[in-house]
C-alpha cells in the first residue's frame, strides 16, 4: 500500500512540473540566447564546381587497313615511340602472294606487248610499200595499243598489292606514349569498314586537358581565359591549376539537365598527372580583397517573437482554421528604421551574381539587439560579402539563436487533449479551410 501511494505521489509531482514547465514556455520565460561572429575582412573568391576527366590534347588511334593475323608487336603499354617507328606486323603470306601474282600479270602483258609491237612495226612497212591496205593494218594498230593499256593496268595491279603488302607493317604516325594496346600475337584483326583500333597514342603528356562537364545555369559565367583550380583523387591535398581555352556550343542532356562542356588547359611538367583521372574543378567567377563578410550563418537568422519586440517590430498573427481560436504570432516579414525582413535572403550559392538583399541581425557594444538591411555580393560557400548602412569591421551578428521560441506558445484546450478528436497539425502553416 504505501508502494502504491509512493508512486502516485511521485507521478502527481511529475505531471505537475511538466505543465509548469509548458506555461513557462507559453509565457515566453524562456531566455533567448545568441552567438555571434564579428564582421571581418577578407579575401573573397566565388566559384563554379564541376567534374571532368584528364586526357592529351591530342591522341591518335593507330589502325590497320590491312586484314590478317598479328604476327609481331614491337612495343608495349606506357612504350615511348617516334614516327614512322614499326609497331606491330600482320602475317603478311597472302599480300605477299598478291604481289607475285600481280608481278607474273605484268611481265606476261608486257610479252604480248613486244608480240603486238613487232606485228605493228612489221604491218607498217607493209602499209608503207601499199601490200596492206589501210583497213587490214588497222586492226594491228588496235591490237598494239590494247596491249599497251594492258600493261598500264597491270603495273597498277602490282602497285596496289605492294602497297597492301606494306600495310601489313603497322607505323607509328606521330611522336608520342602508347597508352592502350588492343591487340595481342595471333589475334586476327579484319580491316572492313572501320579499322579495328590496335593502339592508342598520346602525342604529349607535359600538356594535357580536361573536359569538365558545366551545369547550364553556371555556363554563362565560363569565359576563354579563365582561371581553373582543380584536385584529383590521387592528390587530394595538392590542387593543381589550369586556364579555360574553350566553351564548346555542343550540349549534351542527362536526365533532362543540359550540360556544356569546357576544355581546361593543364600543365602537367611533373608528370603526376595521368589520362583518364577524375578532376574536381573549381572555375574562378570572381573575387574580392579585403571585402567586409560575414559567415553564411549571419544572412539566415530567423527571429523569435522576443527579439522582433525588441527592435519595435510585431509579427503578423496567422488566422486559425477552429472557430474562437486564438491567434498565434508567426515569423514575419518587418519593416521599420530597424531593418526590413526578419528572414534574410541567406547565403547564395557559389558563383551566384552579386547584389541580393538580405537582413543580418547584430548586437551592440551597449548589448542591444539590432537588425538592418544589408546587399549581399561575393561568397566562397562559407562567408559572404556584405555591404549596406552601419556595416563595419568588428561588428558582432548573430549567426545562431537558441531559446525562446519561433513564437508564442498557448496552452492546450479541452478539444486539443481529447483521444477521440483529431488533432490539427501544429505551426505556422495554413490548415484545411485556413486564411
Amino acid at each position: 500500500m504505501n508502494k502504491i501511494k509512493f508512486a502516485t505521489a511521485a507521478l502527481a509531482i511529475s505531471m505537475l512540473g511538466g505543465t509548469t514547465w509548458f506555461y513557462r514556455r507559453a509565457d515566453g520565460k524562456e531566455t533567448t540566447a545568441y552567438k555571434t561572429a564579428p564582421i571581418a575582412r577578407a579575401s573573397l573568391k566565388s566559384t563554379v564546381s564541376a567534374t571532368g576527366a584528364l586526357s592529351a590534347v591530342r591522341t591518335v588511334q593507330v589502325g590497320t587497313q590491312a586484314s590478317g593475323q598479328i604476327s609481331k608487336i614491337y612495343v608495349d603499354f606506357n612504350s615511348k615511340v617516334k614516327q614512322g617507328q614499326l609497331l606491330a606486323t600482320i602475317d603478311p603470306t597472302l599480300q605477299q602472294q598478291a604481289v607475285q601474282d600481280a608481278q607474273a600479270q605484268l611481265e606476261r602483258t608486257q610479252a604480248l606487248l613486244v608480240q603486238a609491237q613487232d606485228e605493228y612495226t612489221r604491218n607498217k612497212a607493209l602499209l608503207d610499200a601499199k601490200i596492206l591496205t589501210p583497213m587490214e593494218f588497222a586492226a594491228t594498230q588496235s591490237n598494239f595499243s590494247v596491249q599497251q593499256a594492258t600493261v598500264k593496268s597491270a603495273q597498277i595491279a602490282l602497285d596496289r598489292a605492294r602497297q597492301n603488302l606494306s600495310y601489313t607493317s603497322i607505323h607509328a604516325p606521330i611522336d608520342g606514349v602508347i597508352v592502350e594496346r588492343n591487340v595481342d600475337v595471333g589475334q586476327t584483326v579484319a580491316a572492313s569498314l572501320s579499322a579495328p583500333q590496335l593502339f592508342l597514342i598520346a602525342n604529349d603528356l607535359s600538356e594535357m586537358q580536361i573536359l569538365a562537364s558545366v551545369d547550364e545555369s553556371d555556363i554563362g559565367m565560363i569565359k576563354e581565359g579563365q582561371p581553373v583550380q582543380f584536385t584529383v583523387q590521387s592528390y587530394t591535398n595538392q590542387p593543381f591549376t589550369g586556364t579555360v581555352k574553350q566553351v564548346r556550343l555542343q550540349s549534351t542532356t542527362t536526365d533532362n539537365v543540359v550540360n556544356y562542356t569546357a576544355v581546361i588547359g593543364v600543365g602537367n611538367a611533373s608528370g603526376k598527372l595521368l589520362p583518364g583521372m577524375t578532376a574536381t574543378v573549381q572555375f574562378t567567377t570572381g573575387s574580392a580583397d579585403s571585402a567586409l563578410a560575414v559567415p553564411n550563418a549571419a544572412l539566415h537568422i530567423k527571429p523569435t517573437a522576443e527579439m522582433l519586440a525588441q527592435v519595435g517590430q510585431t509579427a503578423p498573427a496567422v488566422k486559425d482554421s477552429s472557430a474562437g481560436a486564438t491567434p498565434r504570432p508567426a515569423t514575419a516579414q518587418g519593416s521599420g528604421a530597424a531593418g526590413r525582413g526578419a528572414a534574410g535572403a541567406g547565403a547564395k550559392r557559389p558563383g551566384a551574381g552579386a547584389g541580393s538583399a538580405a537582413t543580418i541581425w547584430y548586437v551592440d557594444a551597449q548589448g542591444t539587439l539590432h537588425s538592418t538591411r544589408v546587399r549581399t555580393g561575393l561568397t566562397d560557400g562559407t562567408k559572404t560579402q556584405v555591404q549596406g548602412k552601419g556595416v563595419e569591421e568588428g561588428l558582432q551578428v548573430i549567426t545562431s539563436v537558441t531559446g525562446g521560441g519561433q513564437a508564442a506558445a498557448t496552452a492546450p484546450t479541452a478539444a486539443t487533449t481529447n483521444p477521440f478528436q483529431p488533432s490539427r497539425p501544429q505551426g505556422g502553416g495554413r490548415g484545411p479551410g485556413g486564411l
